[in-house]
């Protein structure tokens, strides 16, 4: 089904996790191997408006991709990969699914939902500090999303995700499976493979139509390529190992123009940082995360405000790709830069108005009720 007919049946009662068949846009029917279907996990396509951004230069538009409002607890971007991941799955005959990330993966927690709408088990190898490894994790922003669903939460340490990497540990945690009798399926880390690419050739798919039907808005720019963690030579490097296990002959620098914006370290924030997420949502009401749309978001403004003329007279398409539940593990560090609050304050001599007395009656009923 394509991308256009499969958004405007997204309205149909029934059509929300369903499986359906998948055939690309003719601009990727070249690509190999492509999926034969997939699931509705997400509700798209996600809106895009007029991001009302302060101190930009001169003629520049942003307008902002709402990729964070794509439903399934908040997953973001994730569900757009997990919809031909999760239906390779249950095509595979899988009872549970195994994937990797950080203590607070937006990618994680949202293949755990997605496993329990399609009624599988699933098992997350999760990252932390050595000095949290062997303790209770809490239950702040996604975990507490895995755990309600019953995610298995396997913790390790940094050092031992560096030592033995993603791949291996994923294959430890397949094999202990397949001993048991279970029928584990792997996804990678953030569901990134070839596979999983399919999401956003999708996502392309989807802005092409938007903007053949909005008629009169033309992008100069997409952005969202800045690197968090690591940097853009791996990135490079990592994109193009997905181009060519979909048989292209693509270069990813002729793409992807990739910039660094990892600052102190993956999910790890300065406070001018978190200042900027706060200031933005105070400006615009757009809630970015801390650890990708917002650095993400910081790079480009400062960007702008460094090299005006680059920037001047285009119209720039932002991709919001969510992670709201990461900002519950900043609270600490937030809690000096979050609005005021005061206590109302009431004078004695304040007449009641009409109703006062009617709904204070109303209130104490309802609570006799409850008890």
């Amino acid at each position: 089904m394509a991308g256009v007919s499969a958004a405007s049946a997204a309205g149909k009662i029934g059509s929300f996790l369903s499986k359906r068949p998948y055939a690309p846009p003719s601009w990727a029917s070249h690509l190999s191997p492509a999926p034969s279907q997939t699931f509705s996990l997400g509700h798209f396509p996600t809106p895009i408006h007029k991001w009302n951004l302060p101190n930009l230069p001169n003629g520049t538009e942003v307008w902002i991709k709402r990729d964070d409002i794509s439903g399934m607890q908040l997953s973001g971007n994730k569900v757009r990969k997990l919809e031909f991941l999760m239906a390779d799955a249950v095509a595979q005959g899988a009872d549970c699914v195994i994937t990797v990330g950080g203590i607070q993966s937006n990618h994680c927690r949202a293949t755990a939902v997605a496993a329990k709408y399609l009624n599988l088990d699933c098992y997350l190898i999760l990252r932390t500090s050595k000095l949290l490894v062997d303790k209770d994790p809490g239950l702040v922003g996604n975990l507490l999303v895995e755990r309600l669903v019953g995610a298995h939460i396997d913790l390790v340490s940094k050092e031992e995700y560096g030592k033995i990497g993603s791949v291996a540990l994923a294959d430890l945690l397949k094999k202990k499976l397949l001993e048991e009798g279970r029928k584990p399926y792997v996804i990678p880390v953030g569901g990134s493979n070839s596979l999983g690419t399919w999401g956003y050739i999708e996502a392309i798919r989807e802005i092409e139509h938007q903007i053949q039907i909005s008629g009169d808005v033309q992008f100069d720019d997409i952005v969202h390529a800045f690197s968090v963690c690591d940097d853009p030579g791996y990135f490079h490097s990592y994109v193009q190992d997905l181009i060519d296990g979909l048989h292209s002959d693509l270069r990813s620098h002729d793409l992807v123009n990739i910039e660094n914006a990892k600052g102190l370290g993956y999910a790890m924030n300065t406070a001018e940082e978190l200042k900027f997420v706060k200031d933005i949502a105070t400006a615009t009401g757009i809630v970015l995360d801390p650890v990708y749309s917002g650095k993400a978001a910081y790079g480009m403004l400062k960007d702008m405000g460094a090299n005006p003329t680059k920037w001047k007279g285009r119209k720039i398409l932002f991709v919001h790709t969510g992670g709201l539940l990461g900002l519950y593990d900043k609270v600490d560090e937030l809690s000096s830069l979050s609005g005021s609050w005061r206590r109302m304050d009431l004078e004695e001599s304040v007449p009641r108005k009409d109703g006062t007395d009617r709904e204070s009656t109303l209130l104490q009923t309802n609570c006799a009720c409850q008890l």
